[in-house]
C-alpha cells in the first residue's frame, strides 16, 4: 500500500524525501512487494527489512536525493550484500517534495519506472477495474510501470510530544490494529532509539508548523514539554479541524487554556471539544498509568464509532 498521507507529512517536515519501495523480488526477500521506506537528508522512517539491504537502499536513496532523479535497482541479496537470503530484490527509488506528493491522487498510483514507456494496456485495465469496481490491486511491477494501491484511510492518531508520557502512550497503542500513529516532537534526539513498527516519526524545530500536514479527520493527543507549545498546537488545531483533541494537564491548565483560546478568537463550543485532563484519574499520574487510561479511552472511542456514535462525541 502506498502511504500517501505519511509521504506528504514527511515532505512537509523535511522538504525533499526519497521513497524506496520493493517493486519486485525473486526468491526469498526480507519484506513483501510494496514494503516501503522514506529517506531524507537527516533521517528515515519505515522499513523494507534486512539490515544490509536497508543500509544499501538508504545510501542509494541519498544519492537520488542529491541527483534528484528516480532510479530502479535489482540487488542480489547473497552475492552483492552477503545476506543469507537467496533471492533478488528490485527497488524503486523516487524523490518527492510537497508539490509532487500533493499531485499524487486516486485509489491506485501507477507510474513509469526509469526506462519505462507509455502506459501499457495491462495497467490501463488495472486502473479501470479499480475505479469501476473499487478493487484494490496488489502492488507490483507491470511492464515497466509500478502499480500501488493507496493505503485506505486508517484511524489516524497524531501524538505531539516524545517525553515520558508520550513514550508510554506510544508503547501501549502502537500494537493496536488499524491505528496509524504519527509521533511529533521538536528534534530527532527526543525520540527513543527504537520506535515501534508502524509509527511515523516527524520532527521540526517548531512542531506546530506540521499541523497542516495532519488530516482534518485525525485524532490528536497534545502532551509536549512546553505549555506555550501546547497552547499553540491547540490554537492551530482548532483552526485546522480534527476528530478529537486530548490535552495533558490539570483542571487549572484547562481553565487557563479555555481563557487564552477564547482570547485568540475561538468560540466556547469549539474550545469545549478539547478534553483535558486525559486518561483516568483513578489510575494515578505515573506515565504508564496515564498511558493505560488513554488507551482505554481510545478503545472505547473505537467501539463507540463502530456502533455509529458521532465522532465529535467520542473524545479523547
Amino acid at each position: 500500500m502506498f502511504d500517501l498521507a505519511t509521504l506528504r507529512a514527511a515532505c512537509a517536515a523535511h522538504g525533499r524525501v526519497a521513497r524506496v519501495v520493493i517493486a519486485a523480488h525473486d526468491g526469498s526477500s526480507p519484506r513483501e512487494t510494496g514494503a516501503a521506506m522514506l529517506v531524507w537528508a537527516t533521517g528515515q522512517a519505515g522499513t523494507i527489512g534486512g539490515g544490509a539491504l536497508e543500509w544499501e537502499a538508504t545510501l542509494r536513496a541519498r544519492a537520488a536525493l542529491a541527483g534528484g532523479a528516480a532510479r530502479i535497482d535489482r540487488i542480489a541479496l547473497g552475492p552483492q550484500l552477503g545476506q543469507c537470503c537467496g533471492g533478488a530484490v528490485t527497488l524503486l527509488t523516487e524523490v518527492h517534495d510537497a508539490a509532487s506528493a500533493a499531485a499524487l491522487d486516486g485509489p491506485v498510483i501507477a507510474r513509469a519506472v526509469p526506462g519505462g514507456g507509455d502506459m501499457p494496456l495491462a495497467v490501463r485495465r488495472i486502473l479501470t477495474r479499480a475505479r469501476a469496481e473499487g478493487t484494490s490491486p496488489l502492488p507490483r511491477l507491470v511492464q515497466g510501470w509500478m502499480v500501488e494501491p493507496v493505503a485506505a484511510p486508517a484511524r489516524a492518531l497524531w501524538l505531539w510530544g516524545a517525553g515520558h508520557v508520550g513514550r508510554a502512550i506510544v508503547a501501549v497503542l502502537a500494537p493496536l490494529p488499524d491505528l496509524a500513529i504519527t509521533w511529533v516532537d521538536a528534534a530527532a534526539d527526543r525520540f527513543p532509539a527504537e520506535v515501534p513498527a508502524g509509527v511515523t516519526v516527524l520532527h521540526a524545530p517548531n512542531p506546530a508548523v506540521l499541523v497542516d500536514a495532519a488530516p482534518a479527520t485525525a485524532e490528536h493527543l497534545v502532551l509536549t514539554y512546553s505549555h506555550a507549545l501546547d497552547l499553540e498546537l491547540c490554537h492551530r488545531l482548532l483552526q485546522h479541524g480534527f476528530a478529537t483533541l486530548g490535552l495533558i494537564g490539570s483542571e487549572t491548565k484547562r481553565a487557563r487554556f479555555r481563557s487564552r483560546l477564547a482570547a485568540l478568537g475561538h468560540g466556547a463550543a469549539q474550545i469545549a471539544r478539547i478534553r483535558c485532563p486525559i486518561g483516568e484519574r483513578g489510575l494515578g499520574k505515573h506515565p504508564q498509568a496515564i498511558a493505560i487510561g488513554v488507551a482505554a479511552e481510545v478503545l472505547r472511542a473505537n467501539a463507540a464509532g463502530s456502533a455509529g456514535a458521532e465522532p465529535s462525541a467520542l473524545g479523547l
